[in-house]
């Protein structure tokens, strides 16, 4: 089992930055896919990133050159580091961590993750 812990959100004015980090238990977090994913109001919690255990990263369109997803095995973490803000960018961003075995190493559907933080706010103001 992995307990998720987020931290880093805030208010920034757009064109800003801001980096996002994700504490994992276990010790078996290296075999874990992490994910990032976000949830607008009134909107359905939609895929950001994800890196997989081999450290293979993937970005939603929207967010592809400006965010940044990594992670540190001996410090169980995962961190996005988003840059250039958008007010469109505003949510509540969540990590989610998952084993994927055989040909997949990672998901952008949310419903293949089993594990999740609580959510942390990102405001972005014009």
């Amino acid at each position: 089992q992995v307990q998720l812990v987020e931290s880093g959100g805030g208010l920034v004015q757009a064109g800003g930055s801001l980096r996002l980090s994700c504490a994992a238990s276990g010790r078996t977090f290296s075999n874990y896919a992490m994910g990032w994913f976000r949830q607008a109001p009134g909107k359905e919690r939609e895929f950001v990133a994800a890196i997989s255990r081999y450290a293979s990263t993937f970005y939603a369109d929207s967010v592809k050159d400006r965010f940044t997803i990594s992670r540190d095995n001996a410090k169980n973490t995962v961190s996005l580091q988003m840059n250039s803000l958008k007010p469109e960018d505003t949510a509540a961003y969540y990590c989610a961590a998952q084993i994927f075995d055989g040909f997949r190493v990672y998901s952008r559907n949310r419903f293949e993750y089993t594990y999740w933080g609580q959510g942390t706010q990102v405001t972005v103001s014009s």
